[in-house]
């Protein structure tokens, strides 16, 4: 059945989130060297990754705050890496705002957004920061100039976040269609799948893995398939 409503995530789906996060990790290595020392960049980058995810989690449970998410993240990452010198809070804003210096489309994201924009109606379902999301979007303007007005959710700013079910059925309120007719374009497997498919929503996994496909997913790596799973 093609659906009538087509979400996607952003952060690594139509955002190439991933790429920027490695630039900007790579700015603050450069730019604060005398305090990294012998430390090098891949073992940075690998070290944040490790205590980023499990924060992010710990924030969408409530459990801990944005600005200590902000703060906890580099300092977990410098304490591991034994940097003692650089100052957690100003690792956090250096790296922000060279993060922000370095967003783009995903490769192949922009054509594809915009073929089923113009075919069907689009809303965004992130999480994130409300006042980074925002930015994105600004950053990428044709994106929100596609969305339907009342399809742009940020976790932040609608007090639920993915993969809560709650999220999901605000989203489909907001669509104004039946959950089975809405197809979802998502990167996450526990926020965007798991989330989607307790909804009763199609889940298009994106760059998931095809061996761990659920019921109503399709794991993909090719926007031509997105293509093909909207009708077009």
């Amino acid at each position: 059945m093609r659906p009538r409503f087509v979400y996607f995530d952003l952060d690594d789906t139509l955002l190439d989130h991933r790429e920027a996060e490695r630039r900007a990790l790579a700015d603050l290595h450069r730019q604060s060297a005398e305090h990294f020392g012998a430390v090098g960049f891949e073992t940075l980058h690998s070290t944040y990754r490790q205590h980023n995810g499990p924060l992010w989690r710990d924030y969408g449970l409530g459990q801990i705050t944005k600005a200590q998410l902000k703060r906890l993240r580099f300092a977990h990452t410098l304490d591991a890496l034994g940097v003692r010198s650089l100052d957690p809070d100003r690792a956090s804003d250096t790296y922000l705002d060279r993060y922000g210096a370095h967003w783009q489309w995903s490769d192949g994201a922009r054509e594809a957004f915009h073929a089923i924009a113009e075919a069907l109606p689009v809303g965004i379902l992130t999480n994130g920061f409300q006042e980074q999301q925002r930015a994105k979007l600004a950053k990428l303007p044709e994106i929100e100039a596609h969305c339907q007005p009342d399809a742009l959710l940020i976790a932040e700013e609608i007090g639920t976040w993915k993969p809560h079910l709650p999220t999901f059925q605000l989203a489909a309120e907001r669509a104004g269609v039946a959950p089975e007719e809405i197809l979802y374009v998502g990167d996450s497997l526990k926020s965007d799948v798991e989330g989607g498919v307790a909804a009763g929503w199609s889940v298009v996994w994106w760059n998931g893995d095809p061996a761990h496909e659920e019921h109503g997913t399709r794991a993909t790596s090719d926007w031509a398939d997105v293509l093909r799973l909207a009708g077009l």
